[in-house]
């Protein structure tokens, strides 16, 4: 009888495909997180990066009873990064090396694969962290720079357009963002010394749309950021890492951007390197930047805003403010008027010993002694940052946000190297001091003022994402295989579940089938649905 019903369930999702029935409309992405735990329609959950979901189903009291329901194995090398989607009751999941699945959310049954032959010279570019979904399409980047919209009900190929040439090492690893009837995109490389971009493209059609430069050229804005008379800005870098939000009511998406290029050495780039190392608001319908907000000008040690910038709603000195939460690789954690890219704070949430303190502009006053050198410079944090790619969260209801952060330190090198096309592009290095402890913790920060409420600590550094929840749960992974389980409103903790790979960018997903709360974890190789006892 299950059987049947999956396969009736199935055949009523396709049936409706097949009649043009669009599965994911635009008030469907506006909308975000249903109440029900009917959807999870974009990486984030809903277009404000906040990771939160309404279920309460799991709560505190009976977390502790969760039980692995099913595994989905793929088998395939590194680790899974991605989020998964939910649409009627399907769930589409990307992984490694070009693969994508649909898989049924009851039983973690396949129901199709995709699979992208890459070319034997792609460098770079496997991992991959997830899909967008708009209408009956599902739109995947590639690691060899290529988007593709491919039909949800049977992973075929609809359109293909190529972002750039991944000869020159462009790739794309982020999961785009879908606004209106666009698909928002932009490529890594930074590494091999490419210059980034965010394109758009027409959801039906795959028609460009507008394009927007990460890395300013000459007579452009921000162009005089670069040495005048060269061609530095061509291989400037300024990769997009991680899936951009949305301002519905401003008309904007956000994108963190990557570190400048070369890596280290910041002699054969001199100047602020825009926009790099920044945050970028941007005109959905042109692609106009409409503000921009730097956190490390002249980026040298590799701390790319590769974090999520989560869009909060805050009363700040009895009024209404339209802010923007950002904790940043250099480590500072920072809130900004997401209506003009204004700095309210700037608060250190780890140790770090190259700034002073961020002036009221927004300009950190820099620390003596924190160059990297061919002798070497300890500075911390290290180059995987305060935090890095995975996602924090945030709970609108406590206000309270929940980010991973590593307390880490690198000895820091550079030196002059040529640029050969195609090949990286670092000028330096970084090793970690022999005497150095590190670790990482979960941290929640009240966004009023930058202050920690309360940590949870890891013995090593978490690369995990965040999940909360309206019961007050906050799901992550400690660096050492474990998902986890703590009370978000003390940090206290209540389970674990050993899944024998650390989570990667995501701290799992939650969504309800049949009246039943599931928590998705994928990790390693598998995914792994977990749920209390019937």
């Amino acid at each position: 009888m299950r059987a049947l019903l999956m396969v009736f369930i199935c055949s009523v999702t396709l049936a409706a495909q097949q009649a043009g029935t669009p599965l994911v409309t635009n008030q469907d992405l506006l909308a975000g997180l249903p109440s029900d735990g009917s959807k999870w329609l974009m990486y984030h959950g809903n277009y404000f990066g906040h990771r939160y979901s309404p279920l309460t189903q799991i709560t505190p009291q009976n977390v502790n009873q969760l039980k692995a329901q099913w595994t989905f194995q793929t088998t395939l090398t590194p680790s899974f990064q991605t989020t998964p989607l939910l649409v009627d009751n399907v769930l589409y999941v990307t992984g490694v090396g070009g693969n994508a699945w649909a898989i049924d959310a009851r039983s973690g049954r396949q129901i199709w694969r995709y699979r992208r032959i890459m070319p034997d010279d792609v460098r770079g570019g496997s991992q991959n962290r997830g899909f967008a979904a708009h209408g009956d399409k599902l739109f995947l980047g590639t690691g060899d720079a290529h988007l593709l919209a491919l039909d949800m009900k049977t992973g075929d190929v609809i359109w293909d357009v190529e972002l750039a040439d991944y000869k020159k090492r462009y790739s794309a690893t982020v999961a785009p963002l879908v606004v209106k009837d666009k698909v928002i995109i932009g490529p890594a490389g930074a590494e091999y010394g490419i210059r980034g971009f965010i394109d758009a493209f027409d959801v039906n059609t795959g028609k460009k749309a507008w394009r927007f430069y990460t890395v300013a050229g000459p007579g452009e804005p921000g162009g005089q950021t670069w040495p005048k008379g060269t061609d530095a800005y061509l291989r400037g870098g300024g990769s997009i890492w991680v899936t951009g939000t949305h301002d519905p009511e401003q008309n904007l998406v956000f994108f963190g951007t990557g570190n400048p290029g070369p890596d280290y050495y910041g002699t054969v780039r001199e100047g602020d390197n825009l926009y790099t190392a920044s945050v970028v608001a941007l005109d959905v319908d042109t692609g106009r930047l409409k503000w921009h907000f730097q956190f490390t000008p002249h980026d040298v040690h590799d701390w790319d805003a590769t974090q999520v910038p989560v869009l909060a709603d805050l009363t700040i000195g009895n009024q209404p403010r339209k802010t923007m939460l950002f904790a940043n690789r250099n480590g500072f954690f920072y809130v900004l008027d997401r209506t003009n890219g204004r700095m309210i704070l700037a608060k250190p949430f780890v140790t770090q010993t190259w700034a002073k303190e961020i002036s009221p502009e927004g300009r950190p006053i820099l620390l003596p002694g924190n160059m990297p050198t061919e002798e070497g410079t300890r500075t911390c944090p290290d180059l995987g940052g305060g935090t890095n790619f995975f996602s924090p969260s945030y709970d609108p209801a406590q206000r309270l946000f929940f980010v991973n952060a590593r307390e880490t330190c690198a000895i820091y090198y550079s030196w002059n190297e040529p640029f050969r096309e195609g090949e990286q592009y670092e000028s330096g290095g970084t090793t970690r001091p022999r005497d150095q402890r590190n670790f990482g913790a979960l941290r929640a920060i009240d966004p009023l003022t930058g202050e920690r409420k309360w940590e949870f600590r890891y013995p090593t550094p978490s690369s995990s994402g965040i999940l909360t929840t309206a019961s007050g749960l906050v799901f992550s992974g400690d660096g050492e295989g474990n998902i986890i389980a703590l009370d978000s409103r003390s940090g206290k903790y209540l389970w674990h579940y050993q899944v024998g790979v650390g989570l990667r960018s995501t701290g799992g997903t939650t969504y309800m089938v049949d009246g039943r709360q599931y928590l998705l974890v994928p990790s390693g190789s598998a995914l792994t649905a977990f749920a209390l006892p019937q």
